[in-house]
């Protein structure tokens, strides 16, 4: 995480890299200021990347967890949402777009041995990453249509998300799951509401936890898509196929 105090002395490189071409050295200047401004109100904002947006003297700033924030270049206004581009497509949403790449881009760093992975029934048309909590009612609800949502030709790979944290005992029995000789069937008993011995081992439930709090992981279950999308919340098999476009 950067916070404001240490962004500064990038922001000229994060600006040449991430605006159009032409736009470069406005980028910094209006980022800058808008930065300087925004620093003397909350020196810790955990800003991540300033951005230069269609309007010329608005700058979007990228908080840690995927939230932004736009500003004038004079520092005087600021406002908080996702700007929307109307085109012939509808409405996009170019904050989303941006966060989705950044998704996108996180999933693929995970090595699929450090999931849990339930795999399609036949060919294998989709794969989403689930982040999970053992605990979760609607983790639970949604782990029961497995055999549904494979069917479909999806792959879950589930990632652990104990909400109460690391250290809580949500964190623990998933950290035994991983670590028990049949992961899969040890996970599936926990959603079953079944005890498991408890075990320790080397894992990456922490690591999995952080990540999922930097790609904006507020809930459980939240699935991520391949191409970065984020779906918060329980999905009926059917509807979660369609919403794959399946």
């Amino acid at each position: 995480m950067r916070v404001l105090n240490g962004f500064v002395a990038v922001l000229a490189l994060l600006t040449v890299a991430l605006a159009p071409a032409g736009l470069a050295s406005e980028a910094e200047r209006g980022g800058a200021r808008l930065v300087e401004k925004l620093k003397e109100i909350r020196p810790d904002l955990p800003v991540e990347a300033v951005l230069s947006t269609p309007l010329s003297d608005i700058f979007a700033l990228e908080l840690a967890g995927g939230s932004v924030l736009y500003g004038t270049s004079d520092g005087r206004y600021l406002f908080a949402g996702d700007m929307f581009e109307v085109g012939a497509q509808g409405l996009v949403n170019l904050a989303e777009s941006r966060r989705a790449d950044k998704r996108r881009a996180a999933m693929l760093k995970v090595p699929v041995e450090q999931m849990l992975v339930f795999t399609a029934a036949g060919e294998r048309k989709a794969v989403i990453n689930v982040f999970t909590d053992v605990d979760c009612g609607y983790c639970r609800k949604l782990h029961l249509e497995m055999a549904d949502i494979n069917a479909h030709g999806i792959e879950v790979r589930y990632l652990a998300f104990p909400r109460a944290g690391v250290g809580s005992r949500s964190y623990e029995k998933i950290v035994s799951a991983w670590c028990a000789h049949d992961r899969n069937t040890a996970l599936t008993d926990l959603k079953l509401g079944k005890e498991i011995p408890d075990r320790v081992c080397p894992n990456p439930v922490s690591d999995q936890y952080d990540l999922g709090r930097e790609i904006g992981v507020t809930g459980t279950p939240a699935i991520v898509l391949e191409d970065g999308r984020l779906l918060p919340g329980y999905m009926p098999a059917d509807t979660l196929a369609a919403a794959i476009g399946l």
